[in-house]
């Protein structure tokens, strides 16, 4: 399908530093930076955790309990956001003085999402005194009624988006409730108990814990690797908070002073620790976390995040990175199921009746139906939700959707209109997952696709491409790809930079299967440059194709300790003579 191609407007109206380079000037003031200021990404410009809603109460609580020696749990969600935000709980108490704190974290498959019903009835065997919910909690009404009544506190931490009724909870500490006037309301989970563990670290101080133990007060900021790697794992936009928490984090492992885990998933890996960019995280080492919350449980990946064993970090690490590759497969499998019943459905991308895909298959695996609505989502520009079957023959989605079409907002509507039809859901904009009954599936289907065309009608459906203009042919060159390159984080909602560009052919061939590998050059310059295009292959090319429209990074590319510029194609039109 072609796609519009948009270029992002700045304002030139700006006094920015002589020395800034014109190409960064103009990719800043796209992303409404206006001012230098915007990027300076000290720890002290850190937003207050004091602006957060009812955290002086629950460090206060906790702080009580923490004094008579109680027992607290940890319960993650199963995702690298949660895994980062309990191994940051763990890693942050200890280093308090806090002994009894373990943790807890479900098994998607048999106890659900959050602190649900079934994972009180295991917490109760561990007889906590204190549950501590990281990156769940918000949507657990049942789960935190029954710890309650079972004389358990529970304080929740997390950053999803509340729904009407909140659970009974000790405390809740999460920016988006009502009211909250925190400012990073995209803040991650790990954040979210980043800021925790800081109001929990002055309110020991003040009661002189540290020092009647004489204990040296822990310096959180070395412990950004965590929520860096949490905060870029989980997709969540990087607004000026997020920026600074991330920055700071990419450069404690650059200068490999990070955790070991995540010193050895880049190895395994193959990634330059050196170089790293918040890419890398993302694309690299929160998939090898992600995994054993997808195929397995998320416990093989909190142990590793924890543990301060180079030996066992790295053996972790392997076995991360083998389901990683299991799940890789069983994702391609899916796919191919999935594109075939598209074509048996006869949806066509550019079908103006399909406005929001519903898929279901019975083999489909639970773990991997997140990564399989991306990817649909991604090919046809749509909202896409992707159904497995749970044990209890339930049917679990994970949706994903487009720019400009809240989701969870969506499933939200569908909830209200046809109140019978969804068991549970939960989520973000972007993001959301739900469970349904089988027989409802074909009616929610409906609904779904109903609800995203009245949408497109009122408001259209964003299948722009966004690019940052042209570079001259001497920009595109190693200098201003390692500016690039510093010039981060880049991410969700603060975009890396892409260009746009009409290239000559040199020569093509196919890589890896089916990425497609190019040399080209522009026509005013006879310099090759290579170029790569992943998942893109050139067969459906008509003969005479002599060049290519192209939307780009300019990246760096590390081979055997030689590094040349090369460009990351995002999206190409074949062009004829």
């Amino acid at each position: 399908m072609q796609r519009k191609i948009t270029r992002r407007i700045g304002t030139s109206d700006i006094d920015w530093p002589e020395a800034t380079h014109p190409v960064l000037k103009q990719i800043y003031s796209s992303r409404q930076i206006f001012s230098a200021k915007e990027l300076d990404y000290s720890l002290g410009n850190l937003s207050s955790y004091e602006s957060l809603e009812n955290i002086k109460q629950a460090v206060a609580l906790l702080a009580d309990l923490i004094e008579k020696d109680k027992y607290i749990l940890i319960v993650s969600d199963y995702d690298a956001d949660g895994a980062t935000a309990c191994a940051l709980a763990i890693r942050g108490m200890t280093a308090m003085g806090i002994s009894h704190v373990e943790y807890l974290v479900p098994d998607r498959f048999k106890h659900g999402y959050g602190l649900s019903p079934a994972v009180v009835e295991l917490a109760l065997d561990l007889n906590p005194d204190v549950i501590i919910t990281v990156d769940n909690g918000i949507s657990s009404i049942d789960g935190v009624a029954l710890a309650r009544s079972n004389g358990i506190d529970v304080i929740i931490t997390d950053h999803h988006l509340p729904g009407n009724i909140l659970p009974n909870a000790s405390a809740i500490v999460n920016p988006n409730l009502p009211g909250d006037k925190f400012p990073s309301k995209s803040i991650a989970g790990v954040g979210v108990m980043f800021y925790f563990l800081a109001a929990l670290r002055v309110e020991l101080r003040n009661r002189d814990w540290f020092s009647d133990r004489e204990l040296v007060e822990p310096n959180l900021a070395g412990f950004l690797d965590l929520v860096a790697l949490g905060t870029v794992a989980d997709v969540v936009p990087l607004d000026y908070n997020n920026r600074i928490l991330v920055s700071h984090g990419l450069e404690l492992i650059r200068q490999d002073k990070c955790i070991p885990a995540i010193r050895a998933l880049l190895d395994v890996a193959g990634k330059n620790q050196k170089n790293l960019v918040a890419s890398d995280l993302g694309f690299t080492v929160g998939p090898r976390l992600n995994a054993a919350g997808r195929l397995t449980d998320m416990s093989l990946g909190i142990e590793c995040l924890i543990s301060n064993n180079d030996d066992q970090c790295y053996e972790m690490a392997r076995e991360l990175d083998t389901l990683n590759q299991e799940r890789k497969g069983i994702q391609e499998g899916m796919h191919q199921q999935a594109m075939q019943s598209l074509t048996r459905l006869q949806i066509k991308e550019d079908q103006e009746q399909v406005s929001g895909l519903c898929l279901f298959n019975d083999d489909w695996h639970q773990g991997v139906i997140g990564i399989l609505a991306s990817k649909l989502k991604d090919k046809m520009q749509i909202p896409v939700i992707a159904f497995a079957k749970d044990d209890d023959g339930s049917l679990r989605g994970s949706a994903r959707s487009v720019s400009g079409i809240n989701i969870r907002d969506v499933i939200d509507r569908i909830a209200t209109e046809q109140p019978n039809l969804i068991v549970t859901f939960g989520g973000h904009a972007m993001a959301a997952g739900l469970t349904l009954t089988e027989s409802a599936f074909e009616e929610f289907s409906a609904s779904f696709n109903e609800q995203i065309r009245l949408h497109v009608e009122i408001h259209g459906l964003n299948s722009e491409i966004y690019s940052d203009g042209v570079l001259s042919r001497d920009d595109i060159s190693m200098e201003v790809a390692e500016m690039i390159r510093s010039a981060g984080p880049w991410g969700q909602g603060f975009p890396e930079p892409v260009f746009e560009g009409v290239f000559e052919i040199v020569d093509k061939k196919i890589v890896g299967e089916n990425h497609l590998k190019l040399k080209i050059k522009t026509a005013d310059n006879n310099r090759h440059i290579d170029a790569i295009a992943f998942n893109t292959t050139h067969r459906a090319w008509p003969k005479e194709t002599t060049g290519i429209n192209a939307i780009y990074k300019l990246d760096i590319n590390e081979y055997m300790g030689r590094r040349t510029t090369q460009l990351i194609v995002e999206y190409l039109e074949p062009l004829q003579v």
